[in-house]
């Protein structure tokens, strides 16, 4: 028959071997993470291998794109921070929007949308198709100037494009728009000619312009202004050959 005491040696000898086993896999896990997370800090054996740019870019070049990352985020491609390129890349001249995602083991796709400028603001930035304000260099010079109160934007491009759809059908072009603190609009044109519009029915005041415009230019002078802030009518100064302005 087993003793009491034998029954004591094997329970404590069975508890040993628990504890022991316990410790064993505890440090093997300890041990297991420690080298996991060495291994993700090691640039060299998990790097970031390609960028891929996808989008269709006329003035922002992939490589730009890549260096960028690649000076700013030499980390591994498992630390590398996706919201932070994706911060850092819609920070870029000329980028509208971006999206960055990482692709499994060591590539990273980014795909962008150029932003496309519609005309020039105020002498120091772009607007956008949504007439939205970027800060880019363009050396183009048929995109036309406006000029307008801070908060304007929008409204200018929307005047803009409604007046230009007019003015094709002259062949005309809006080469200065501006657009005062009380919202009046000026133009000027790719012929020289000045266009006071007033605050109110502006359109169909260029309207009653385009309708005149074919017998303005049947005259022998040159025309300078035209005034069209009247119910009807309108009032039109002349370039002498002296280029001083007469009024009629």
């Amino acid at each position: 028959m087993e003793s009491l005491a034998d029954k004591t040696s094997m329970s404590s000898r069975y508890q040993i071997s628990g504890i022991v086993f316990l410790s064993v896999v505890i440090l093997s896990l300890v041990y297991a993470g420690w080298w996991l997370n060495h291994w993700l800090e090691d640039a060299q054996k998990s790097p970031l291998q390609r960028v891929i740019v996808t989008g269709n870019r006329v003035h922002i070049g992939e490589y730009v794109i890549e260096q960028r990352i690649r000076q700013q985020h030499p980390e591994s491609f498992f630390e590398l921070d996706v919201n932070q390129v994706h911060q850092e890349i819609e920070a870029l001249p000329w980028v509208h929007q971006a999206s960055v995602r990482k692709r499994w083991p060591n590539s990273l796709n980014i795909h962008v949308i150029e932003e496309i400028a519609s005309a020039r603001w105020n002498n120091d930035s772009l607007l956008n198709q949504y007439g939205e304000t970027f800060l880019a260099q363009l050396d183009d010079e048929s995109l036309p100037n406006l000029f307008g109160p801070g908060g304007s934007e929008q409204t200018a491009l929307r005047g803009y494009r409604a007046m230009q759809t007019l003015l094709n059908g002259a062949n005309l072009r809006i080469v200065e728009l501006y657009l005062s603190e009380r919202f009046a609009w000026n133009l000027r044109l790719n012929n020289g000619v000045k266009l006071n519009l007033g605050r109110s029915e502006f359109v169909d005041r260029l309207q009653r312009f385009v309708d005149v415009y074919p017998l303005l230019k049947q005259q022998d002078r040159q025309v300078d202004y035209v005034d069209l802030r009247y119910d009807t009518g309108l009032a039109v100064g002349w370039k002498d050959a002296n280029s001083k302005k007469q009024e009629s």
